[in-house]
């Protein structure tokens, strides 16, 4: 026998070279065996029932998510040993992650039980796809639909799109907690006629003596104790909507907009806080151009020519809240905003 028919081995070195013998031949695929529900229609039914029942529970078990946010109160707890939790929010998430895994364990089972899984090997080819394959994958497409029973058996399809199609509806319920529609929430505020303003760190009334010319004091309307007795947290809210900058300018460098002749004092004049551009507060202030700056996105508002925008991303001038003196001396007031506070948008249209 000469040796070029001697079988080589796995790997033998000769003079440091590594030999590799040729790879195993293909097996092939081993033959396909038959599961129960293949062969047994009852079997198959009784799976088909089990997979209905996990989408049908799901769809109930969202529907039992939305109906718990509404119904158990928001600062009830759940003891459970050493641990608690807001009731809330664990019988939602409880709800939801059940839901989530059913559907899963149910299209899982479907596919293992009752899908074709026959197995079959295709050779590689090129990425891209030839009008031909094309066709080919769509022809196959269309006959794993029709293995896959979805169009046969209703059960299951009907019950799997009523649980993805209530699986949305948390989503739509939660966004309440995002808080109320704004609707013409900024187009008033709580300053009327006659209100006080103050400082808003001291809380102290401010008199026209308190300014001095190029000075510029964040403050706030005086507190009006029955709105903050009723409801503390959405008073604070309002105050915050209703926070305003309070400037003294020399009266010969003011450009006074026509209509607002009266609406400052000795020079001093009053401006919403709120950027018109997307609402960040603003105090930034340059005494000799009278320009006043917003932090996030530079839009800065000329005071002394009634706030119009000189530089910036901003729509609009900052709305100006009209003042005068009460009996007593004190900056007041006398009227509200006559326009919308904060971020432009919320005036288009």
């Amino acid at each position: 026998m000469s040796s070029d028919n001697l079988p080589v081995k796995p790997e033998e070195e000769q003079h440091g070279v590594v030999e590799v013998a040729e790879p195993i031949p293909d097996p092939g695929l081993e033959p396909h065996e038959p599961r129960i529900t293949d062969i047994d229609p009852t079997a198959a039914d009784r799976v088909e029932r089990q997979v209905s029942a996990m989408f049908g529970l799901a769809t109930l078990l969202v529907l039992g998510a939305c109906v718990a946010y509404f119904a158990v109160p928001r600062d009830a707890t759940i003891v459970f040993g050493p641990l608690t939790g807001n009731a809330n929010n664990m019988l939602i998430g409880i709800g939801l992650g059940l839901a989530l895994f059913l559907i899963g364990a149910g299209a899982i089972q479907w596919a293992k039980k009752l899908m074709v899984d026959e197995e079959i090997a295709e050779d590689r080819h090129a990425a891209h796809s030839s009008p031909e394959q094309i066709a080919e994958i769509t022809e196959a497409f269309k006959e794993g639909a029709a293995e896959s029973g979805f169009g046969r058996r209703k059960m299951i399809r009907n019950s799997l799109i009523g649980a993805l199609g209530v699986l949305g509806l948390p989503a739509i319920v939660l966004l309440r907690d995002l808080g109320p529609l704004p609707g013409r929430a900024l187009y008033n505020t709580i300053w009327a006629k006659g209100i006080r303003v103050v400082n808003d760190v001291t809380d102290r009334p401010i008199k026209p003596s308190d300014l001095v010319v190029g000075q510029l004091v964040n403050a706030a309307p005086a507190n009006l104790a029955p709105i903050q007795e009723h409801d503390p947290v959405e008073y604070q809210n309002a105050k915050a909507k209703a926070a305003v900058i309070v400037v003294r300018i020399k009266p010969s460098e003011i450009r006074t907009k026509p209509g607002r002749e009266n609406w400052g004092v000795d020079g001093i004049l009053c401006y919403s806080k709120i950027c018109t551009h997307v609402g960040c507060p603003i105090s930034l202030y340059e005494q000799t151009t009278h320009h006043v700056l917003c932090p996030c996105h530079q839009s800065t508002f000329d005071l002394a020519d009634s706030a119009k925008v000189v530089f910036g991303p901003a729509a609009r001038p900052l709305p100006q809240l009209p003042l005068t003196v009460d009996s007593e001396g004190y900056l007041v007031a006398q009227s509200g905003f006559d326009e919308p506070v904060g971020p432009s948008f919320f005036e288009r249209g």
